[in-house]
């Protein structure tokens, strides 16, 4: 597969052209690559506005993943502001509310998302023994309940959630589809799922719109990211992805990440999917002989491994910390887990050495406590109305019935424990203390 970008770039440096335009490092290194980060000089086309070597390369892309796609230089957070202005839009069209169902496990940009364009979001537990934060939506009988009961013009999931769990895209996409809801997922840990054996990618389960982030499993560079869009939908809102990218992109993407972008385009056309079949045994493999070993894992996502600490007698942070002493750093690590996030560019030698390191930890008591259970604390205002307001930050200690104004939870997993517009009770300062959490921010109260 021809990589047009690319192409054009290297062609550009080779030809030791006077740079007098942007950027002003003007092609010369400090860090490395600056010869190769330009800007849209003429052949170089536009993010937006698409219609030479980047629409080339998108089209590309579209040609692997089996759908539209198009290119972020600035990761899934930029195309999730995009699924729900392109919801907005679809719903205003065909004379629907503008109302969306959302898991409760969303990345934070959901909910900014939600304010900026002022949707209203209706949330949806799941029903489960766990007590986590990243839980998945799992009983289709509520989901169809709501979806009478509400009207949406939305489902939007989290799938797969940042400790490796999948959703069954499949039967929620058939329900969706059963009362005319789109089904939005935000895919960021999963674009390497469209080169399984047999694909488990949203959009081939069923999903109409769909974010990956490319950075995150296959090797692109931080920022790199997909937005996806069903062959099923209207031509028309199909016509309106990139005005939608363009409200909330800048107007200067990353040619290093279009680079990237397109660079993994030829990368995946030529044996990923033979090299990742391969690798997946192994992963499985080594993971059985750790399970053998008394280590219990979480989620079914094949590349992400998910480890219950607690029964090792180390919390999560623990557990990364003394990793950290052999020189292995995990992706994630909180009270309960600690995930690492594997990849066929990372190879046999060094599962095997993660292995090895996990085995060389001394087990100690076990841990236990559980954490408490997410819930959802009563909404007084809409998510919009209470986001851009005075506000200030306080001790969480004191905040009980105070109103939540802004999100203050770290990414990773970036997974809100209270919403803009909820008042604080007692059960979400306790979830906030055991994450770690000492302050939010809420709405000053008229004195």
């Amino acid at each position: 597969m021809h990589t047009p970008i690319c192409d054009f770039v290297k062609q550009y440096c080779a030809s030791n052209a006077i740079r007098l335009h942007m950027p002003g490092h003007k092609g010369i290194a400090l860090l490395g690559m600056e010869a190769m980060d330009i800007t849209e000089i003429d052949g170089a086309d536009s993010l937006y506005e698409a219609n030479g070597i980047i629409q080339q390369s998108e089209q590309n892309a579209s040609f692997l993943f089996g759908c539209p796609t198009y290119y972020s230089t600035e990761g899934s957070s930029h195309c999730i502001r995009a699924m729900l202005y392109l919801t907005k839009l679809y719903a205003k069209t065909m004379g629907k509310k503008t109302k969306i169902l959302a898991a409760r496990n969303v990345h934070k940009t959901f909910v900014t998302a939600a304010a900026l364009m002022q949707l209203d979001v209706e949330w949806l537990m799941p029903i489960s023994n766990d007590s986590y934060l990243c839980c998945l939506l799992n009983d289709m009988d509520m989901l169809e309940k709501a979806i009478t009961e509400h009207l949406p013009a939305a489902l939007y999931l989290t799938s797969p959630d940042y400790l490796g769990n999948c959703a069954d895209i499949t039967q929620i996409a058939n329900i969706c589809r059963k009362h005319g809801v789109l089904l939005l997922v935000d895919n960021a840990h999963g674009a390497y799922l469209k080169f399984l054996p047999k694909s488990r990618h949203p959009i081939d389960l069923g999903a109409d719109l769909c974010c990956d982030s490319a950075h995150k499993t296959l090797p692109a560079l931080t920022g790199a990211a997909y937005l996806h869009l069903s062959s099923q939908l209207p031509h028309w809102l199909v016509k309106q992805a990139k005005d939608a990218l363009a409200m909330f992109g800048s107007t200067s993407p990353s040619y290093l990440i279009m680079q990237s972008l397109d660079a993994v385009n030829a990368y995946l056309s030529n044996g990923y999917q033979e090299k990742l079949t391969s690798f997946l045994p192994i992963v499985e493999k080594e993971k059985q002989k750790l399970t053998q070993k008394g280590i219990l894992f979480a989620g079914d996502e094949p590349l992400k491994w998910t480890i219950h600490t607690k029964p090792l007698g180390y919390t999560g942070t623990e557990f990364a910390a003394e990793l950290t002493k052999q020189n292995i750093i995990c992706e994630f690590a909180d009270p309960d887990f600690i995930v690492f996030m594997l990849s066929c560019e990372a190879g046999v030698k060094v599962l095997s050495c993660l292995s090895e390191a996990i085995l060389s930890i001394p087990k100690k008591q076990p841990i236990d406590t559980i954490p408490p259970k997410p819930h959802l604390p009563k909404r007084i205002d809409p998510i919009h109305q209470s986001w851009c307001v005075a506000q200030e930050e306080i001790p969480v200690n004191e905040a009980e019935g105070r109103i939540l104004s802004a999100l203050n939870v770290s990414c990773p997993p970036a997974v809100p424990i209270a919403v803009c517009g909820e008042q604080i009770d007692r059960q979400a300062i306790e979830i906030f203390n055991y994450y770690g959490i000492t302050h939010c921010k809420v709405i000053i109260e008229n004195k």
